[in-house]
C-alpha cells in the first residue's frame, strides 16, 4: 500500500483540498505509521493494520477527551477503519525534552517540572478516564487478566531469556510465573491501565504534557502505569527524582481514591519486576528478532534496573528471582555493566613526595591532609610499622582523632559516589596524604576502601604509593592479591 497516497486522499476528503506536505514521522516499537500533513491544516495521518486496534483508540481519545484528559482529538476515519486523521501536538516528545538529565542523571528544574506535571497528571487517565468506559472496546484484552499477565511472562521467557542461551528449569520457573500472576491480579480496581505509560508517549505543548499511544489501554491496576514510568529503562531516572515523583503520584492519586501508601508501595515493587520482564522481552523481540538497533542498545539499561531491583530479595518467587540473578551475571551483560561502572582511585601519599596525579584525566576529586591526627611516627617503636599493621590500628584507634576524621569523610565521600553513580560518572580519585605517607595516611586509605566496598556496587583501586602496594577489590568480593610489595 502507498501509504503517503492513502493519507493524502482522506486529507483531502476531510479538509478539501491535498496537502501541501507529507512527512513521515519516526515509530519505535509497533506497525503503525504516522504522517504529518501540513497545507490548510496540520493534521497527523496515521495507518494501522488493525481496525480493531484503531477502534480502541479513536474510542479512547473521544472518551478521554469528553472528560477533560490531554489527549489528540481524531477528526476523520476512512471507511475501511485503517487510517485516521487526527490533532497535530507538535513534535516535542517528553522523552526528548529531558534529554539533559537522562544523559547526566542530572534533571533541572524545568526538566522535572514537566516529569513531575505528567505523574500528577496519571491519576487522573486512570481514575476519570475510567468513569463511564466501555472496556469492551478495548484491544486485545479488555483487562489485566490471567491470560495477559503469561502472556508478558512468557515474552520475556522466549524472545529474551531463551534468546541469550542460558540454561534454566522451564517448570520452576513457570510456578513462580503463577505465583506471580496471583499477585498482580490481587488488585481488582476498576481503573484504566495505559500499559505503556512513558516519557516516549507524552508530547509537549506550551509547557503542557499530552498523552498519545494508549490504543494497548485496559482495566487494571495503577501501580502498572506507575512501573512503566518511573522505571523506564532509557530515562535514568535517579533514585532521588524517582522518590519525588512516587510520592507526588501517591498525593494525586489520594485526590481521586484511598491509598493505602504502604501497601501500595508493596504491590508496585512486585509491578516493577513484571514490567521490567515485559520490556526485557519486547526489547528481545525487537533487538534480537527484528534486528532493531534501538531496542538492542536499550537491553543494558533494562539490566540494570533488573541489577537494582535483585539488591533486596523476592521470597514470593525463589526459582525466579535465583534465574534473573544469574541472567544480569552473563557475561554479555557483566562485561558492560563493569565497564560503565564507577571505579573509585584510592590512594595513600606522602606531602614530602608531592600529591598524586589522577591519570583518569579528569582532574579534582578529594585530596585529604591526615597531618592534623596524632601522629604515631613520633615514636620509635612504630617505624617498622604501616597503618595496615594492627600496633598502629590500636594507636589510632585507640586515640580516637583518626575515626572522627574519617566519619566526615566517609559522609563526603558517600555524597559524592552516590551522585557519581546516578550521573553515570565512571571515575573518582580520593588521595590521603600525611608526613611520610606510612601511617595515618595508609589507614584512611584502607578503612575508605573497605568501607565503599561494603556499601556500594564500584570497583575500587587502593594504592599505597610509598609502600609500592596496590590492590583491587572487585564490586562483588574483595580480590586478595596484591600487586608490587606485600602487607
Amino acid at each position: 500500500m502507498n501509504y503517503p497516497d492513502t493519507v493524502s486522499r482522506l486529507y483531502k476528503s476531510y479538509v478539501g483540498s491535498t496537502p501541501e506536505a507529507v512527512t513521515e514521522l519516526p515509530s519505535s516499537g509497533s506497525n503503525r505509521r504516522y504522517f504529518r500533513l501540513t497545507g490548510k491544516q496540520s493534521l497527523i495521518g496515521v495507518c494501522g493494520t488493525s481496525p480493531s486496534e484503531n477502534n480502541a483508540f479513536i474510542y479512547m481519545a473521544a472518551h478521554f477527551k469528553s472528560k477533560g484528559l490531554p489527549v489528540p482529538e481524531v477528526f476523520h476515519v476512512s471507511p475501511d477503519r485503517l487510517q485516521y486523521l487526527e490533532e497535530d501536538l507538535g513534535d516535542t516528545v517528553l522523552f526528548d525534552a529531558i534529554a539533559k538529565g537522562r544523559s547526566s542523571s542530572a534533571f533541572d528544574e524545568d526538566e522535572r517540572r514537566l516529569l513531575r506535571k505528567t505523574i500528577t497528571m496519571l491519576p487522573k487517565i486512570q481514575v476519570v478516564g475510567a468513569e463511564d468506559f466501555d472496556f469492551s472496546m478495548c484491544y486485545p484484552q479488555p483487562a489485566l487478566d490471567e491470560r495477559s499477565v503469561f502472556w508478558d511472562l512468557n515474552y520475556f521467557k522466549y524472545c529474551f531469556l531463551k534468546a541469550t542461551g542460558m540454561d534454566f528449569r522451564e517448570n520452576l520457573l513457570e510456578d513462580d510465573f503463577r505465583r506471580m500472576c496471583n499477585v498482580l491480579l490481587s488488585d481488582n480496581s476498576r481503573t484504566f491501565l495505559y500499559r505503556d505509560f512513558q516519557s516516549r508517549n507524552v508530547l509537549i505543548r506550551n509547557g503542557e504534557p499530552y498523552f498519545i499511544d494508549f490504543q494497548g489501554g485496559r482495566r487494571g491496576p495503577v501501580c502498572y502505569d506507575v512501573a512503566s514510568f518511573l522505571w523506564q529503562a532509557r530515562a535514568r531516572y535517579p533514585k532521588e527524582l524517582r522518590e519525588l515523583l512516587l510520592n507526588d503520584y501517591i498525593t494525586a492519586l489520594k485526590q481521586y481514591m484511598p491509598v493505602d501508601e504502604q501497601e501500595f508501595r508493596t504491590l508496585l515493587r512486585h509491578f516493577v519486576l513484571f514490567r521490567t520482564l515485559q520490556t526485557l522481552g519486547a526489547y528481545g523481540f525487537r533487538g534480537y528478532f527484528e534486528k532493531k538497533p534501538h531496542f538492542i542498545q536499550s537491553i543494558p539499561f533494562a539490566i540494570d534496573n533488573l541489577r537494582e531491583l535483585l539488591t533486596e530479595d523476592y521470597p514470593e518467587y525463589p526459582y525466579l528471582a535465583e534465574t534473573l540473578r544469574r541472567l544480569t551475571e552473563l557475561k554479555q551483560f557483566s562485561d558492560e555493566h563493569t565497564k560503565r561502572m564507577l571505579t573509585v582511585r584510592i590512594v595513600s601519599f606522602a606531602y614530602k613526595k608531592g600529591v598524586p596525579n589522577d591519570p583518569s584525566g579528569n582532574g579534582g576529586g578529594f585530596v585529604f591532609d591526615c597531618r592534623a591526627i596524632n601522629n604515631p611516627g613520633k615514636y620509635e617503636r612504630y617505624n617498622a610499622f604501616t597503618g595496615l599493621d594492627e600496633p598502629v590500628i590500636r594507636f589510632l584507634e585507640d586515640d580516637g582523632e583518626v575515626l572522627t576524621f574519617l566519619q566526615h569523610v566517609y559522609s563526603l565521600v558517600d555524597a559524592s559516589v552516590k551522585r557519581y553513580i546516578d550521573r553515570g560518572f565512571t571515575n573518582l580519585t580520593v588521595a590521603f596524604g600525611c608526613t611520610g605517607g606510612q601511617h595515618r595516611s595508609v589507614y584512611c586509605a584502607q578503612s575508605l576502601a573497605e568501607h565503599l566496598h561494603s556499601h556500594y556496587e564500584v570497583k575500587i583501586n587502593l594504592i599505597h604509593r610509598e609502600q609500592n602496594i596496590e590492590r583491587d577489590y572487585s564490586p562483588r568480593q574483595r580480590q586478595n592479591t596484591a600487586k608490587g610489595g606485600g602487607e
